[in-house]
């Protein structure tokens, strides 16, 4: 049958009095409105009216037919309202454009209104903070600071909508899309929306038929995601609950199919962990997450442990360690040791300590060399109430699982278990662990160092510095400093800071030596005063205080202590610098009130030398506390002081407190950017920088653009760039999309700023977006531009090797060539020796990652990056970079915590995560001698004797001999050179072969690799890359892993414990001699230069550190010729000029 093709007549039948003709139209007109709407439209008025008469039989069908006559108008609000009193007619089952459409806006509706509802019910005042910041009616920090602020008080007025999963608190903030006639509520909706009151049950029922066909379908995780999006916990638990039910229907599929309810809740975790925003509401799901968890007969006890992280309940954790132990049986203990390894991985000092000491303990007294807090003051606790938590008030967690009694008896097996935690948990094995990995599979390439070394005068300052780092981070965590030992002539070269820096990268290149770590640096360390004895110089004290800081960093041990000793007794201010730094990073996040108030009371002695190292480690000791008494110090002594570098100092410790506190740091930060004070507003970007790490949220990204192109500080808008690395590092492909117009902006900072940000973010993934953005900067006119962009590479770079990516060889070479140019300037020399020691960090065993294997937030390396960012004023703060350098390794330990002999299969080609081959080195270094010019007669009269000569050899020999030089005929008077044509055409061929062989070096390895056998066999503790995790797999044998193996330490079950077993050899377990300190001047110099004979066998257990204490102890005198480093003067803040940064790292 033909359709209708006009609609005038059926239309007419709509202002009938009979209702029979008036349903006869709108069926007619239902069947065929998608061709004919635009002649229908003008009675859309006449079927409204329809609708709304309750005397009409087929209101629902008039109904219908109006919204799709709305829905051709692209009026979906109104068709959305209309299809909802479409009742039954409207078929969620039809599969059509109409239905997906409205279904969509459903959804939306839905989700807008159940948060707006949620927002009014938990809607509350947040605490203030009490700042230096009187809040005025612009929210400016004071009337001079809103009339003399130089950036545009930040509203959201000019900012487009927020995501739903972004929102913010309604009593703070308000959505400036919504405006207009349309609410200016938060998250309003129109007025055809919001006068649905009587729609939402239609509304609900749609929304409960879609639910229904999704978990028809088995399409959970649809319903999750709507769930989530709409705040709806109690649907979360239904679909989760449903998808089990549907599970143990499905009997026979029980034994092929994985849970359907574990994987709905590892689906869960991840959206909670990697998309919401809102802190509130991922521990709303977190809490959620964990009473589903607990009701599943056989939990996953890893997903358990990650939300006890996150949502820091230390009692749980050591519940559940307990009752693993307490089940006894090997699958339990090795799952309880694995969790352990884990919470080591992403808890803080703090939480952990919590955890062990809430462990059951055996009834034998505490051991003699636990440390005493009889001084320490209580651990700092949480007392900032900024962000309003709707679980606030509620029993805690921990009640879900009983404790064990500490009185009850402990077994054997089970005290040895809870020791064997205990170690894990301080760190101590996993340390151990990665020590001997980095030590068993060094790399590094020493030729590449050694260039280094000798392409920069090490009379400046600088290049000495560079080369310094350059080292350590080569050599990080590797024990090996050989580098040294081997030149300590150069390394007596180093004078005030420079000799600072040395001291402090031992740290680096044994950072993990929990073990000989404070032999090793015990020369160094400070002396008492004795009359008639010099103790040797300030700076490499204060050196060695940073760097027994950096050995023992993250990790609370006796060390801590001693530094704190030092660090009281000390009165050189450089000292007193170097242990501020050592505090800090030896008792990151412990929250020690003790270490706070004498790292206070030096701050208030107004040093502009040691204030800027006490107002970071004041930070680092608080970090993620969001501590209010520290804050407001700190706010209040940076308004107080008159020196730069303790305001900056105190800027960054301040954003180190709200490490991670997301909405609590709002307030701090907008007082903080409405400062007049150029270097507070530069603490707020960084606060907020690390307040939202790896959240990837946008109001916070909105902010820091827009400061970014509206601050007046060069210093203010190139952090603002940078800080976009550390929000999104967990989405590294969205930012060379951001930054790409910003690397081309006019201002220098700027593009500086978008070239470490690509380089945060993108670290060690050798993203190729960010390469081609970073690529053209290497040759940018601004010098400190080019350092940006080498370094950024290097970082993006690390561990990546031909195969993986083709560029890596022409960066490598870009490196090497910056350093040898000596029309280069000085700071891109550094930037580019401190890129060869990332590029190949650790001995080419670690990469830069900003979270750990299990995907949470790496704390030590993030504020090791935000810290080593802060290079620009001060050198010695690169060292910090070391804490974000991870060990990319795989290590299988046994339940016994030993190492055992097994192999484990990569399904890779050996050359695709190979090693990168070493630097082939020159046999001649030396430069080529200048060709002779020779004149054409002295030529000529040569070859006249040289023909001469021949004619009597064939006269007194009847031998034809080839002719030694060619003929020259036609070159007669020409000048000539005294080379032979031969030897020109030798090197000739030798050119063409070895540009022949460049040209095919690619097509040479990509043959090879395809000659490759597809699969290989890996020794345990072997390197591992991301990337290469993925191929990894665990033959069936004598070990398995408790877990999927995802990087780093793995616990293994073994199947036949009654074998004998195959262990490593940890061969970093070394007896290290110190070297004993010089007394007098003669006697460190003596040392220096004649350092006493020792065999071949034991030389090695001395050190570069023992052999180079004599130099680096020596006090700095005035040698002839030589350069000594100015006495640090107080930092000058420049607004243009690019000396702002070699100048200060000078100092």
């Amino acid at each position: 049958m033909v359709g209708l093709t006009s609609a005038s007549g059926v239309v007419g039948f709509l202002y009938e009095p009979d209702h029979e003709l008036q349903v006869f139209a709108l069926r007619k007109l239902n069947e065929e409105i998608d061709s004919l709407w635009t002649e229908v439209v003008d009675s859309i008025g006449q079927i409204e009216a329809l609708y709304e008469d309750t005397s009409f039989p087929e209101r629902q069908l008039a109904a219908l037919v109006a919204a799709k006559v709305y829905y051709n108008l692209q009026e979906y609000n109104e068709s959305m309202v209309f299809a909802l009193g479409a009742g039954k007619l409207f078929d969620l089952d039809n599969n059509g454009e109409f239905e997906d459409t409205i279904i969509s806006k459903c959804v939306d509706t839905y989700i807008a209104l159940s948060d707006t509802g949620a927002a009014a019910i938990t809607a509350q005042p947040p605490s203030k903070l009490t700042t230096a910041f009187p809040s005025t009616a612009n929210g400016a920090s004071s009337t001079s600071a809103s009339l003399t602020s130089p950036t545009t008080p930040f509203s959201q007025s000019t900012l487009p909508s927020r995501s739903l999963l972004s929102r913010q608190d309604s009593t703070n903030t308000f959505d400036p899309s919504m405006q207009g006639g349309e609410g200016n509520a938060p998250g309003s909706l129109p007025p055809s929306i919001a006068a649905l009151t009587g729609m939402q049950k239609q509304l609900q029922e749609i929304i409960d038929q879609l639910f229904e066909r999704c978990f028809r379908e088995g399409r959970y995780r649809q319903v999750v995601g709507i769930a989530v999006e709409a705040r709806k916990l109690d649907v979360l638990r239904r679909s989760i609950q449903r998808a089990s039910e549907d599970e143990k229907h499905e009997k026979r599929f029980s034994e092929s199919k994985s849970a359907q309810g574990e994987d709905l809740l590892e689906y869960l975790l991840e959206i909670c962990m990697n998309v919401v925003q809102e802190r509130s509401l991922r521990n709303e799901l977190l809490r959620l997450i964990l009473d589903l968890l607990h009701d599943i007969p056989s939990p996953d006890c890893f997903s358990i442990a990650k939300c006890i992280v996150y949502l820091n309940e230390h009692k749980m954790a050591s519940d559940m360690l307990a009752q693993l132990v307490k089940k006894g049986d090997p699958k339990s203990l090795a799952i309880a040791y694995q969790i352990a390894f884990d919470l080591y991985d992403n808890s803080t000092q703090g939480f952990l300590k919590k955890v062990k000491e809430e462990l059951p303990q055996p009834p034998a007294p505490a051991e003699n060399g636990e440390k005493t807090e009889d001084d320490q003051g209580e651990p700092s606790k949480e007392t900032d109430q900024l962000l309003p938590d709707a679980t606030n008030g509620e029993a805690p967690l921990s009640s879900i699982n009983e404790t064990p009694e500490k009185s009850e008896p402990m077994s054997e097996e089970a005290q040895k278990a809870f020791e064997s935690i205990g170690t894990i948990l301080q760190g101590t094995k996993s340390i151990e662990l990665d020590l001997e990995f980095l030590y068993r599979n060094n790399h590094t390439d020493m030729a590449i160092l050694n260039k280094i070394k000798d392409s920069l005068e090490a009379r400046n300052s600088i290049f000495h510095t560079a080369v310094t780092l350059a080292n350590a981070f080569m050599h990080a965590g590797t024990t090996n400093d050989k580098f040294f030992r081997d030149n300590l002539e150069w390394l007596g070269k180093a004078v005030n800071w420079s000799k600072f820096t040395a001291t402090a990268a031992l740290g680096v290149i044994h950072r993990g030596n929990l073990g000989q770590g404070q032999k090793l640096l015990d020369p160094y360390l400070p002396k008492d005063q004795v009359a008639g004895t010099n103790t040797g110089s300030a700076y490499s004290q204060g050196g060695s205080l940073y760097a027994l800081g950096l050995i023992y960093a993250n990790h609370e041990t006796f060390a801590l202590d001693l530094i704190r000793n030092h660090f009281r007794r000390a009165t050189e201010e450089v000292v007193q610098h170097g242990g501020a730094l050592g505090l800090g990073v030896a008792g990151m996040a412990t929250g020690d009130e003790g270490i706070y108030e004498d790292l206070k009371n030096v701050l208030y002695t107004d040093s502009a030398l040691n204030g800027e190292a006490v107002g970071i480690a004041m930070g680092l000791i608080m970090l993620g506390t969001g501590n209010i008494r520290a804050l407001e110090d700190m706010i209040q002594y940076a308004h107080d002081t008159q020196h730069e570098k303790i305001v900056r100092g105190l800027a960054l410790g301040m954003a180190l407190i709200m490490y991670s506190r997301q909405e609590a740091a709002d307030e701090l930060v907008n007082g903080l950017l409405e400062d007049p004070d150029p270097i507070l507003r530069y603490g707020g970007i960084q606060t907020l920088a690390l307040a939202y790490c790896g959240t990837g949220s946008n109001k916070a990204v909105r902010k820091l653009l827009h400061v970014a192109v509206s601050d007046v500080s060069d210093d203010v808008r190139r952090m603002a760039v940078m800080s976009l690395g550390f929000i999104l590092f967990r989405k590294p492909s969205s930012v060379p999309r951001m930054v790409e117009l910003l690397s081309e902006s006019y201002n220098p900072h700027v593009r500086y700023g978008a070239a470490m940000a690509l380089g945060i973010s993108c670290a060690g993934t050798g993203l190729d977006e960010a390469i081609d953005l970073l690529e053209p900067m290497i040759k940018d006119p601004t010098d400190f531009v080019r350092q940006g962009a080498l370094i950024a590479l290097s970082m993006i770079m690390v561990q990546q090797n031909e195969a993986m990516n083709p560029k890596v060889g022409t960066i490598r070479k870009t490196l090497q060539k910056a350093i040898s140019d000596r029309h280069e300037d000085a700071m891109t020399k550094f930037g580019s020796a401190i890129s060869l020691g990332i590029i190949d960090a650790g001995g080419r065993n670690c990469t830069i990652s900003l979270q750990t294997q299990t995907g949470n937030l790496n704390m030590a390396a993030i504020v090791g990056m935000a810290v080593f960012t802060q290079y620009w004023y001060w050198f010695p703060l690169t060292h910090f970079l070391s804490l974000s350098f991870t060990p990319t390794s795989i290590i299988g330990v046994d339940q016994d915590l030993e190492v055992p002999s097994f192999k484990f299969y990569s399904a890779t080609r050996p050359s695709l995560f190979d090693y990168p081959p070493e630097q082939e080195t020159k046999t001649e270094d030396a430069p080529e001698k200048v060709k002779t010019a020779v004149l054409s007669t002295t030529a000529q009269a040569k070859r006249r004797a040289q023909k001469k000569e021949k004619q009597q050899r064939r006269e007194s020999m009847d031998i034809d001999q080839t002719p030694t030089t060619p003929k020259t005929s036609g070159l007669g008077d020409k000048m000539d050179t005294d080379e032979s044509a031969t030897k020109t055409e030798e090197e000739k061929d030798d050119g063409a072969e070895k540009k022949e062989g460049e040209d095919a070096k690619d097509g040479g390895l990509k043959k090879r690799m395809e000659k490759e056998k597809v699969g290989y066999d890996l020794e345990n503790m072997s390197r591992v890359l991301p990337a290469q995790r993925k191929f990894i797999s665990f033959p069936k044998g004598r070990y398995e892993p408790i877990k999927k193996p995802t990087g780093g330490v793995i616990v293994l079950t073994d199947t036949t414990p009654s074998e004998e077993k195959s262990l490593l050899e940890l061969k970093a377990r070394k007896v290290v001699k110190p070297a004993a300190a010089p007394e007098t001047l003669q006697d460190r110099v003596n040392a220096a230069f004649n350092p006493p004979q020792t065999p071949a066998a034991t030389r090695g257990e001395a050190g570069g550190a023992a052999e180079a204490a004599g130099v680096l102890n020596a006090v700095d005198e005035d040698v002839e010729g030589g350069e000594e480093a100015e006495v640090p003067r107080p930092f000058d803040y420049y607004e243009d000029e690019s000396e702002n940064q070699g100048g200060e790292g000078e100092q």
